[in-house]
């Protein structure tokens, strides 16, 4: 067209915009919009093209989707000031953008350029809304908008209860979404899969198990209609709430369940049960649990491989030969690290390159547990002293326990929250090292201490808190529980200590 020189309308421009934007080449839907906008050479200066409504939604989405939001408002008043009578749609994204910045008194600006134009917020502009808080982590505010959306007379979808569960979700208010779900089926609104398995989801994350048990257990009854019926993601979810709570039995019978009903397990319900049973000290179970799943075409990510070097710290003798085994046939790198780290006569030279290769093969999401699990070998197996020690430290060298320390005038903290048993250990070991040696060299030290092990509100969170006070008992070092009621439960010494 260009090339013929038939010049282009909005309708060709839209198009193109629109285009750009569901591939998501953001840079070229601005492109195509400048070009479109800039002025015609008739010297009026108006735009070559006048945008049309459809053109300043998407264009506005896409500006929201680049984190431009000063250009956003920009061009909605731009475009406002043009006589453009925005739509549904371009208020959605106005909600959506202040509501994942959790910016009140701009979801407030919203619904009063809404009132201003006579457009009234329908389901689509209150769902964006609640999905987009849902990352802002304000359920009270998502509490209050899904109640002004039902008094305005907006009736409620699957969609809408989504995401009010996750927002409840991740606050810890799982009751609060059971009994709205209760609510939403005694008024008949349409629940699908999505909303199901998220409900689930949520209740393994609390620890709500009677609760979930009785939503799968309805999902899977066939005279019920208003629900679906289980699936992948939600036999997955109830395995994950059994294996939180170490009931190998039924996570694995659900498992069963779950493959001799024709619905294929996804390797997550793998990576959960096979956890579940190295946790219960079942290796060979899970050792046939990964065997099965090869058989069937399970391709291991390195979710999986933590998985194992989690099972791996957790068996003896032969066992860990099992599991170090089927390892190896999918990543032969890790299992050669794990060996060389038994070898007496390895050289830390030699360690730091098939530690670097490991961590150069896996996504950046596993690399700390890898180094968490592999600290945990050490200890576990009785590897030559050092070896947990130098782990450590050559993944500090590599910022994957960059955010431990932080150091003020006059308090030092170690934060151990997000690592293992032996990590945590390891790491605070390393630390009192530190301690000791500024100390011997009369460099100036705070005059307090805190170590934070947690003290989470999941129901089944445990463990790292418990033997890390066994350790300090074990250490005799002058660190006692703090008397701060705060949720982290700090451990705190001084110097005078």
């Amino acid at each position: 067209m260009l090339d013929s020189g038939v010049p282009l309308d909005n309708i060709t421009y839209s198009t193109l915009i629109t285009a750009a934007r569901r591939c998501r080449q953001f840079a070229k839907a601005v492109e195509w919009f400048e070009r479109m906008y800039s002025p015609s050479p008739d010297g009026t200066g108006a735009p070559a093209v006048l945008p049309d409504e459809v053109t300043y939604s998407a264009v506005l989405d896409v500006y929201a989707q680049l984190g431009m939001k000063e250009e956003v408002l920009a061009l909605f008043d731009r475009a406002r000031g043009s006589g453009w009578k925005p739509d549904h749609v371009a208020f959605a994204v106005l909600a959506k953008m202040f509501g994942e910045a959790g910016d009140y008194d701009g979801i407030q600006l919203v619904f009063r350029e809404m009132r201003d134009v006579g457009v009234r917020p329908n389901i689509f502009v209150y769902n964006a809304l609640l999905e987009a808080l849902g990352k802002t982590g304000k359920p009270g505010l998502a509490r209050s908008l899904f109640e002004e959306m039902v008094a305005e007379g907006v009736e409620p979808n699957a969609r809408t209860l989504t995401a009010l569960a996750k927002i409840y979700g991740r606050a810890r208010w799982g009751r609060d979404a059971l009994q709205l779900w209760d609510q939403m089926r005694a008024k008949k609104v349409p629940a699908d899969s999505i909303l199901c398995n998220t409900l689930l989801s949520m209740c393994a994350d609390v620890g709500l198990v009677a609760e979930a048990e009785q939503l799968f257990g309805e999902m899977k009854d066939p005279e019920l209609e208003d629900v679906p019926k289980p699936d992948k993601w939600s036999y997955t979810a109830m395995i994950n709430i059994y294996g939180s709570i170490k009931d190998a039995d039924r996570a694995l019978q659900l498992f069963v369940e779950m493959l001799e009903v024709g619905i294929e397990a996804n390797i997550m319900s793998y990576t959960i049960v096979i956890q579940c049973l190295g946790k219960a000290n079942r290796i060979r179970d899970a050792v046939e649990v990964l065997e099965a799943g090869l058989e069937r075409g399970l391709r291991p990510d390195d979710r999986l491989c933590g998985c194992l070097l989690s099972v791996v710290s957790l068996s003896t003798g032969e066992e860990t030969e099992l599991v170090l085994a089927c390892l190896e046939k999918f990543n032969p790198n890790l299992v050669k690290l794990v060996r060389t780290l038994g070898d007496t006569q390895a050289t830390i030279d030699e360690i730091k390159e098939e530690l670097k290769a490991v961590l150069n093969g896996a996504d950046s999401e596993v690399r700390r547990p890898y180094c968490n699990c592999l600290i945990d070998i050490c200890h576990n197996h009785g590897l030559p002293p050092q070896r947990a020690g130098q782990l450590f430290r050559l993944a500090q060298g590599y910022g994957l326990y960059s955010k431990l320390h932080i150091r003020k005038d006059d308090e030092w903290l170690l934060d151990l929250r997000s690592l293992s048993i032996g990590a945590a250990k390891t790491a605070f070991n390393d630390w009192m090292s530190t301690l000791l040696d500024r100390a011997a060299q009369g460099q100036p030290l705070p005059q307090s201490f805190n170590v934070f092990t947690g003290s989470s509100t999941h129901k089944f969170a445990q463990g790292l808190a418990t033997a890390f006070a066994v350790h300090l008992e074990e250490t005799a070092v002058p660190f006692r529980p703090s008397e701060s009621q705060d949720a982290q439960s700090p451990y705190e010494g001084t110097m005078s200590e």
